[in-house]
């Protein structure tokens, strides 16, 4: 029964990482930049073999075993966790379901397809599955701070 409430949500996981392997394949096919939205979002595919902003460019294996780590200490904390609240374990299943579009995509080519760019100012190119563990933390983060707030709550 544990096992069972520990996986609640394990579908949010499954949609992130659908979602970045289907638009990475699109991608993939459509090999051309171009505008996506004009003026907002360019598609632009790289190939990137390190982290964000291509950070420890080249550490492969490295960067492998640790998403792979980190992924799998997720998991295993959201089923030892079956009480987690809601909003920490939707962001923690999205957290998951980006790394494990990340994690596919390193295992499979050696590095991570980006292809979202600003039109507008100068960042870094991303993927669904680096906007899918954003979204994952800042969920997690808002997730604390109710909790946080009933805990003060409940005290006064």
């Amino acid at each position: 029964m544990r096992l069972r409430r520990g996986c609640r949500g394990w579908w949010i996981a499954l949609l992130a990482a659908l979602a970045d392997r289907l638009t990475k394949l699109w991608v993939i096919r459509a090999g051309r930049p171009g505008a996506l939205v004009p003026g907002l979002l360019n598609l632009r595919p790289v190939e990137n073999r390190g982290m964000a902003f291509s950070m420890l460019s080249g550490q492969s294996l490295a960067l492998t075993l640790v998403t792979a780590a980190l992924v799998a200490g997720l998991v295993g904390w959201l089923v030892a966790r079956p009480k987690t609240s809601g909003i920490t374990r939707a962001g923690l299943w999205l957290i998951v379901g980006g790394g494990f579009g990340n994690l596919y995509d390193r295992i499979a080519t050696g590095g991570v397809t980006d292809f979202i760019e600003f039109a507008f100012v100068r960042f870094a190119v991303f993927n669904v599955a680096d906007v899918c563990i954003c979204a994952g933390a800042a969920l997690v983060i808002v997730g604390a701070w109710v909790e946080e707030k009933r805990k003060r709550d409940a005290v006064d």
